[in-house]
């Protein structure tokens, strides 16, 4: 009986191994080069067509802070509510996949 009862829990043991090597991957799926580029800057110099594109996609949101890089892409730090979010948009308000 002792057999039985470790040749399942092998048995299962084994089963688990392929559902986590399938999760791993996922995780690692960051494209950012240098997050640390970005600068801080006021809130009223982030360009129109991004500030349209967040009320956009965001009709609630509120521009809490604003960062740029050398590419001109831009981090911005918004709050709906109580929620806080990070999102990223290029200087043409397009959304970017950070």
């Amino acid at each position: 009986m002792k057999k039985l009862a470790i040749s399942a829990a092998i048995l299962l043991g084994c089963l688990s191994i392929p559902a986590i090597a399938e999760i791993t991957p996922n995780k690692v799926n960051t494209t950012v080069s240098a997050q640390s580029e970005y600068t801080e800057i006021s809130t009223d110099v982030v360009p129109a067509a991004v500030k349209t594109a967040l009320q956009t996609a965001y009709p609630n949101a509120k521009l809490v802070k604003a960062y740029v890089n050398d590419k001109k892409e831009y981090k911005l730090d918004i709050a709906v509510g109580d929620q806080k979010a990070t999102v990223y948009s290029d200087v043409n308000g397009n959304w970017l996949k950070i």
